[in-house]
């Protein structure tokens, strides 16, 4: 997969979707095709926090994590341009969602229920999965979280089968939002 000679977007794009929509596997690959940093915000929340996302959630709460994740957040798209992948509540907050609208490209990676739970069936390292059942969680965030995630600058479906195609798909968005913008 290439991309079309040196585009490079003008900002970080930022990955946006509900837990198993594929922003981490997606993002890397973006950022192989487009010779990026690519960065995980769960991963530099944890290292700033010194413990797991599931010890933040479990000690201090979601309100307390997403106070953290929004500065991360805040920090890293201060940074120079990269692939970040955020949670999948990071865009349901309005300041973190602001700093994105400001700061970055929103590309919002939409995938359905069955795909949703599929994945996120295979792993149980969800803090918002591990008390229920998997497919009535998602059920509730999807209707919760796309009209929120709609306002991203970008949709690219996230389908089951080839995560290329997904990252071509992506890919496309991205150079279609920048030439137009």
């Amino acid at each position: 997969m290439s991309s079309n000679g040196n585009f490079t977007p003008p900002k970080t794009v930022v990955l946006v979707g509900l837990m198993g929509a594929g922003k981490t596997c997606i993002g890397k690959k973006l950022a192989q095709t487009l010779k990026l940093p690519f960065v995980d915000a769960d991963v530099e929340i944890e290292k700033a926090a010194g413990c797991t996302i599931s010890e933040i959630f479990e000690e201090h709460g979601e309100v307390y994590f997403r106070d953290r994740e929004r500065l991360v957040i805040q920090r890293l798209l201060e940074g120079p341009v990269q692939i970040l992948s955020t949670g999948g509540g990071a865009f349901m907050d309005e300041l973190t969602r602001s700093t994105i609208t400001e700061k970055g490209i929103s590309l919002w990676l939409r995938a359905d229920l069955d795909i949703l739970v599929e994945r996120t069936s295979r792993r149980n390292h969800r803090p918002l999965l591990r008390n229920g059942n998997h497919r009535e969680i998602l059920s509730r965030l999807i209707k919760e979280r796309y009209p929120i995630y709609e306002q991203a600058d970008i949709t690219t479906e996230s389908e089951e089968g080839s995560a290329d195609l997904t990252t071509r798909n992506a890919l496309l968005g991205l150079q279609n939002f920048c030439h137009a913008s």
